[in-house]
Formats: structure tokens, C-alpha cells, sequence
């Protein structure tokens, strides 16, 4: 896989995060549609991939510390499992607005990779069957393709079934 980078240094947190760590990625952009129904979904579709190798980056509280939850598009995220994986009681959707501003990144396109503050992290075990998956590259119609043992390197996750 070819690193690539925004030209004249242009880049989001996320590809700025990938550039540092001189890990392999690629950047896709599309022209995102407002109207869409899911925004991963949209990928999928428009990137002509398979929808199990998108993975969406949700943000939770759970017993009132946000932590991430990266799941595949295809599904739900398990707010059960994700509180059990990072050693939590409860779990629930989190605030948007928490979660733009604790991410640094607006609903739609958060990345779980160069957040403003990095929140403990959760990838769904499923991404670990694949050579690569994609995720937000922290804006809406930009995705990037990255190996999901980077993805866990990068942000300190850890993987478990989190995914319905």
C-alpha cells in the first residue's frame, strides 16, 4: 500500500497522525452526498469496496468517560461490550456535541486516529479477518485504508467483539 499524503502539507489530524508514525495508508476522497442515508455506507457504495471492510468510529460514555468503539458499517455498535471492554459498567451513545469537541472532528468524520484528546479505544474483532480496512480520515467523503494491527498500534486499542 503507497503512503500518500494532501498535497502542500494539507492534511487532517488523521493522515497527519499516519504521516508521523511512517506507517503504510492510503487516502481516499469522494464527493460526499448531504443526503446520504449513512455516511459509511456512502463509502462503501462510492469506493466500490466491501461494506465489512468500513469501519465507522463511534463515541460513547461509558460510566461517564467517553471512549471509542470502531465497528463495521454493516452493523451496530454493542454498547454492552464495548463498556465491558474497557472494564465499564454502562454504556450510551454520547453526546455529538461531546463528542465533536473532545474528538476535533465533526459528526460524520471522526476518525479514532489524531483526536484532539485520544479517548480509550475499542476495534471490533472482525477488522482483524481483513488485510486492510478503512476509516475516517477525519472529514466527511475522505476515507483511509490502513492496516487494522496499525490502526490498534496507533491508537491503543484494543480489540474485542463490540459489533451486532
Amino acid at each position: 500500500m503507497a503512503r500518500k499524503t494532501r498535497k502542500g502539507g494539507q492534511g487532517t489530524p488523521a493522515t497527519v497522525a499516519l504521516e508521523a508514525a511512517a506507517v503504510p495508508f492510503t487516502v481516499h476522497a469522494y464527493d460526499h452526498d448531504p443526503a446520504a442515508a449513512s455516511y459509511g455506507g456512502e463509502a462503501a457504495e462510492v469506493l466500490g469496496i466491501a461494506p465489512e471492510r468500513v469501519f465507522k468510529t463511534l463515541v460513547a460514555d461509558v460510566d461517564g468517560t467517553l471512549a471509542v468503539g470502531v465497528v463495521p458499517v454493516t452493523g451496530q455498535l454493542d454498547l454492552k461490550a464495548l463498556a465491558a471492554a474497557v472494564g465499564g459498567k454502562r454504556a450510551a451513545m454520547a453526546d455529538p456535541a461531546a463528542a465533536e469537541r473532545s474528538s476535533g472532528y465533526v459528526r460524520g468524520g471522526i476518525s479514532p486516529l489524531g483526536q484532539r484528546r485520544p479517548l480509550r479505544t475499542v476495534l471490533d474483532a472482525s477488522a482483524l479477518g481483513h488485510p486492510t480496512i478503512y476509516v475516517s480520515a477525519g472529514r466527511r467523503g475522505l476515507e483511509v485504508e490502513l492496516a487494522p494491527t496499525d490502526l490498534v498500534s496507533l491508537t491503543g486499542a484494543r480489540t474485542a467483539p463490540i459489533a451486532r
